[in-house]
């Protein structure tokens, strides 16, 4: 299974592509980012990275798309760009008939490091060892882009992952440690 990870950046946009053998051996395929200028009307922006993102599916002939998932900052603005091209990246999942699979930062840290509160340079270090490379993927934006696909096999993110994708890795283990730990601490809201 191949596995394009996108980590969504408006300026920066990491994308990551990951195959799966049939003993879930994993390796890099390719990793980038797509840049785009911050003086660049927006709606170019926008263009270019779903051109990058598309090009890189069909070239690649990827079998998923996996996507961080958005979550609230305090920075209205950089949470406005990267809900944008992640929606560019569901899209182009969407118009290449590819299953997708979104995964929260702390979901995709804790499995590729066993902690959902791993920071950058812990992430870009397991994904470095996961893989097999001479160093650590730079930028981080890159290695995210990794990580999230790593994340989207091992946790056989889509039906295409198979039967093999429901034994669980003890990296995935401490993830859904890690998950179920996370909302025991969440405090419960109801609506009205």
């Amino acid at each position: 299974m191949r596995v394009l990870g996108v980590d969504p950046g408006l300026t920066r946009c990491g994308l990551g592509i990951v195959d799966s053998d049939s003993r879930r051996t994993l390796s890099l395929v390719e990793v980038g980012v797509l840049r785009t200028p911050t003086d660049m009307p927006i709606q170019q922006r926008l263009l270019t990275i779903a051109a990058g993102i598309e090009e890189w599916i069909v070239r690649h002939d990827v079998d998923a798309v996996a996507v961080e998932r958005v979550f609230a900052q305090h920075n209205v603005a950089s949470v406005m760009g990267t809900a944008q091209v992640a929606g560019l990246a569901m899209v182009a999942a969407a118009r290449a008939g590819l299953p997708l699979g979104m995964h929260t930062p702390s979901e995709v840290k804790a499995a590729v490091t066993g902690s959902g509160r791993a920071d950058k340079p812990q992430v870009q270090e397991m994904v470095r060892r996961i893989l097999r490379l001479a160093e650590r993927p730079e930028p981080a934006d890159a290695a995210d882009a990794l990580a999230l696909a790593v994340c989207h096999l091992w946790r056989g993110g889509t039906p295409a992952a198979g039967p093999a994708a429901r034994h669980a890795t003890p990296a995935q283990e401490a993830w859904a440690r890690a998950e179920l730990a996370a909302r025991r601490s969440r405090p419960v809201t109801r609506s009205r």
